[in-house]
């Protein structure tokens, strides 16, 4: 008995102490397809701000990714993440606080990120920049204190808007709708964007994770 325990993956996976579960609830089973931290070094130290975990509907996106199928170095294909923000299955991105800052400096943070990436596909208007501005200002009011949640929630279908959650010890869970396609899509590229990616250890292991899943389907 004690040893079947043993093969049983733990239901939750560990990213810098804060516990991840393998698997939620969407409107299918989604799982923990990759997992790390957003980092910036500082005079040799390497400080930690957020750990990070990606969840998806795995078959759904195993369908949209067949052309990867074998194929086993997927952390320089700008295609795969390509591919992977493009999806069409539902996603969704928990990102725990590490390290206590202002919500108004991440906010400030991903609008810089998504504006830049906005202009850079020629996407940038007045309609996204209405919608940047409305994400931006979601976060100028909040306090991340450890252990806080920040999640995003992509539907698999545009019938519904992508929303943003943000839940902290002693407040009431507050949202916001993104309502343009183009910040939304730019959102997941922040996360999902390959080695443009805010989180390259995510990234890796989601590229890691994928490469294992594609060469024994």
């Amino acid at each position: 008995m004690g040893s079947e325990q043993e093969k049983k993956p733990a239901a939750t996976v560990e990213v810098e102490g804060i516990p991840f579960p393998r698997e939620i609830a969407g409107a299918k089973t989604l799982s923990l397809v990759g997992h790390g931290v957003t980092d910036i070094e500082i005079h040799f130290l390497q400080i930690k701000f957020n750990a990070v975990g990606v969840y998806l509907d795995v078959d759904g996106a195993m369908e949209h990714l067949q052309g990867w199928k074998g194929k086993s170095q997927l952390m320089e294909d700008e295609a795969f993440f390509d591919a992977l923000v493009s999806a069409p299955v539902e996603k969704v991105l928990r990102v725990v606080v590490i390290k206590e800052i202002k919500g108004s400096q991440y906010g400030v943070q991903l609008e810089s990120s998504v504006r830049d990436r906005l202009v850079a596909a020629d996407k940038y208007d007045d309609d996204e920049e209405e919608a940047l501005e409305k994400v931006s200002d979601f976060f100028q009011s909040k306090y991340f204190r450890p252990g806080s949640i920040v999640t995003f929630h992509f539907p698999a279908t545009a019938a519904a808007a992508p929303e943003i959650s943000f839940v902290t010890e002693g407040k009431e869970e507050a949202k916001v709708a993104v309502e343009n396609a183009a910040v939304a899509e730019m959102i997941q590229r922040w996360y999902l964007g390959g080695e443009a990616a805010v989180s390259q250890t995510t990234v890796r292991s989601i590229a890691d994770g994928f490469a294992a899943m594609l060469s024994s389907a």
